[in-house]
């Protein structure tokens, strides 16, 4: 049996872009990330330690975000890495970043990226 665990609306600073600007001021970012996990143990023994802890798995996330980074398919690519490596019975997923405040020229809600595996 799996389940999914949602991480939804995450809001972090971080100094993602092309731009120097953009790597020098910073934006805000929301991540929203979908886990496949094994749910079967979980499900039994209501143990934390039989599932993915999503508050380090938030942890996980927001250290990736700490490291600047050029293009957001970089970002989620490292977030998607760093949680297999630290949950590695992760068996697929889906990561979702999106920048809430581009440099467009234009009004728009956000641009982001989104990796499924």
């Amino acid at each position: 049996m799996q389940i999914t665990i949602d991480i939804n609306g995450l809001r972090l600073y971080g100094r993602h872009g092309v731009s120097d600007q953009e790597r020098s001021v910073g934006n805000m970012f929301e991540v929203n990330a979908s886990l496949l996990y094994p749910a079967d143990e979980a499900v039994l023994t209501d143990r934390l330690e039989s599932t993915l802890n999503y508050a380090e798995a938030i942890e996980t996330i927001k250290h990736e975000m700490d490291v600047p980074s050029r293009l957001l398919e970089h970002v989620a690519g490292r977030i998607r890495k760093a949680l297999i490596e630290r949950f590695p019975l992760i068996s697929g997923g889906m990561i979702q970043l999106n920048k809430l405040n581009p440099p467009c020229g234009v009004e728009i809600g956000s641009t982001g990226v989104t990796i499924k595996w």
